[in-house]
């Protein structure tokens, strides 16, 4: 198993942890559909719509 050669600063080890708190704000965009907004990539929560057919049953 491998063991630290040297001790992280405080600095270092909190930049690495902050980098992985960061919300990914680029990952969300507008329906072509509903107009509201979704995760990329994903069906619309709102609609059920991906890529531009129906794949989810909606509540309206």
């Amino acid at each position: 198993m491998a063991s630290p050669k040297n001790r992280v600063s405080k600095m270092r080890k909190r930049q690495r942890v902050a980098s992985l708190e960061k919300p990914i704000l680029a990952e969300v965009s507008t329906c072509p559909e509903c107009g509201a907004a979704k995760r990329t990539h994903r069906a619309c929560p709102k609609c059920g719509a991906y890529n531009g057919r129906k794949v989810l049953k909606s509540a309206e």
